[in-house]
């Protein structure tokens, strides 16, 4: 019963760390493909890039943390990812769809 729950808890910390590096690898790319972009943006488009890079920095201070959590935070500190995570997806199509406009 007890390996039942080790394993159990295992399970639940690998499936939260890959989560999160698919999640990492995604916006990575998303930020890279904006990142190419940026130099003909306005300045509003720029605006927006330097505070979503304020919060990249803090999702990638975490993903280190997600690494190294112990059993029980790794949940809470998943969920926070995912959030922050999710608001970065958005931004990154925000700023993606204000410099594609631009093109028009």
């Amino acid at each position: 019963m007890k390996d039942d729950i080790a394993e159990f808890k295992n399970e639940v910390i690998d499936k939260v760390k890959q989560e999160y590096s698919e999640l990492t690898r995604f916006l990575q790319r998303e930020r890279d493909e904006v990142r190419v972009k940026m130099h003909l943006a306005n300045v509003d488009a720029q605006d927006q890039w330097h505070k979503v890079e304020a919060k990249w920095e803090s999702f990638r201070s975490r993903a280190a943390v997600v690494a190294k959590v112990t059993e029980q935070s790794a949940k809470e500190v998943g969920e926070a990812t995912q959030l922050v995570g999710e608001e970065l997806k958005d931004a990154y199509r925000r700023i993606r769809d204000t410099l594609d406009a631009m093109k028009r």
